[in-house]
């Protein structure tokens, strides 16, 4: 019985928002920004050189700055977690009885009578008072709790991954058609990660799809559109 809970429990995708949510943000900014980047050189230059080293730079660069902005957004959610869960310590301390009400009302809330509510809120505060209040008051649980991390490295690993697609495509395509090389390989690779997250995270793959092709298409014409804009030459 306990085994079959389990597995129950491990076919609910929330388990995996955290770094699902980070993975497929870091692989869609390394295809679509490196992509976006190339192409926007190659409206304006006639030489790979300029094109593969713009697309290595973005690469580098966009996957340090997705890990150090991905660990510093989720450490500064993690410190308000903390802030929150020391004050709610606080207030334990200062005031039980106001506290056991406040967790009884969140029950009534959700559903229960209120006598019921009363005797599970109790029943929660003699097993591990602190842990009801995080968990039920201030909504914060093992899935939902921030891990710096764990999100910094999903997502630069996956900013690299991504940002990879588009530089083996600056470096070995052919240059005559460089520009529409990197767009339909581009939008080719976020079609196969918007199916492969839709499908991972239990979600429709035929929105996934739609979405990652629209921004995609209007984030890379527009950087052609600035290439060929300023017709700048490279060379």
């Amino acid at each position: 019985m306990e085994n079959e809970l389990d597995d129950y429990l491990d076919n609910h995708y929330i388990h995996r928002s955290n770094w699902l949510r980070a993975a497929v943000l870091g692989a869609n900014d390394g295809i679509l920004s490196t992509a976006s980047l190339a192409i926007g050189v190659a409206a304006a230059s006639d030489m790979r050189e300029p094109i593969v080293l713009a697309t290595l730079a973005g690469l580098v660069a966009g996957a340090l700055s997705m890990a150090a902005g991905e660990y510093v957004s989720v450490s500064s959610q993690t410190d308000i977690e903390k802030a929150d869960i020391e004050r709610e310590k606080e207030e334990l301390e200062e005031m039980p009885e106001l506290e056991l009400q406040r967790l009884a009302e969140i029950y009534v809330e959700r559903g229960l009578k209120k006598e019921t509510a009363m005797l599970v809120a109790k029943e929660f505060t003699e097993h591990d008072v602190l842990a009801a209040h995080v968990r039920d008051e201030l909504g914060i649980n093992e899935i939902s709790q921030a891990k710096p991390f764990q999100a910094a490295f999903a997502s630069g690993a996956s900013f690299t991954v991504g940002g990879a697609l588009p530089f083996l495509v600056a470096y070995f395509m052919p240059l005559q058609y460089m520009e529409y090389s990197l767009y339909g390989s581009a939008i080719f690779f976020l079609i196969l990660l918007g199916t492969v997250s839709a499908k991972t995270g239990g979600a429709s793959v035929y929105k996934a799809i739609l979405r990652v092709t629209f921004w995609g298409t209007v984030a890379m014409g527009l950087t052609a559109f600035v290439g060929y804009l300023f017709g700048v030459n490279l060379a």
